[in-house]
């Protein structure tokens, strides 16, 4: 039985647009707003410093300023505890909270590492979402971007997204063996959700390895 899916996707193909559809059509929960809100939470910090830091390494300047911080501190009997919200530290939560929304099932969970994290669930499908440039571009300006800002995003994002799953997974971005299907969102959101509902039939019948 089919209880989970997770949907990594290509910045701006849509992917969130077309998790919520599936959810709401499923009548499931989603984690993508909420799986930040919760880490943000459990970190005891702002949802925006979460979301600086989702899904990408973090930058020299950063690294740099943690190591000095924690070497400054280093053996102070008086220092403060430092609350340091690292790539890492988001990490590690992110996953204690991607596994508790498996355990509870019936969930559709966006990106942030969880097709890695749930990559031995047999009751979990995998999918991957992407599109042709013109095609994310066009979805950013319809959100309001500019089209430099839009067109920015779309050639950066997904290399920050490659380079920390590399980075903290070992494995390339995409890993085309770890999907179930990947599916080129330009057919229209109704009919990428179509599509994984009918591969969520055909895992439920033969199997969902």
């Amino acid at each position: 039985m089919i209880k989970i899916i997770t949907i990594e996707r290509e910045y701006g193909s849509g992917g969130g647009e077309i998790a919520q559809l599936l959810a709401t059509r499923l009548g499931w929960k989603l984690w993508d707003q909420l799986l930040t809100e919760e880490i943000a939470r459990l970190a005891n910090c702002p949802k925006a410093v979460v979301e600086a830091r989702e899904e990408k390494n973090d930058p020299l300047y950063y690294r740099l300023f943690k190591s000095f911080m924690r070497g400054s501190y280093e053996g102070s009997i008086n220092a403060p505890k430092l609350n340091l919200v690292d790539s890492e530290t988001i990490l590690k939560i992110t996953r204690g909270v991607v596994e508790h929304a498996a355990r509870r099932g019936e969930c559709v969970i966006v990106g942030r590492g969880s097709q890695l994290f749930l990559r031995d669930r047999q009751d979990t499908v995998r999918i991957f979402l992407y599109a042709p440039r013109d095609q994310k571009v066009r979805r950013l300006l319809a959100r309001g971007k500019s089209e430099k800002e839009a067109e920015q995003l779309v050639d950066t994002v997904d290399k920050e997204r490659a380079d920390f799953i590399l980075k903290y997974f070992k494995v390339e971005w995409p890993n085309r063996a770890l999907y179930h299907t990947m599916i080129n969102t330009a057919i229209g959101d109704e009919s990428v959700v179509h599509m994984i509902q009918k591969i969520m039939e055909t895992c439920e019948v033969k199997g969902c390895a």
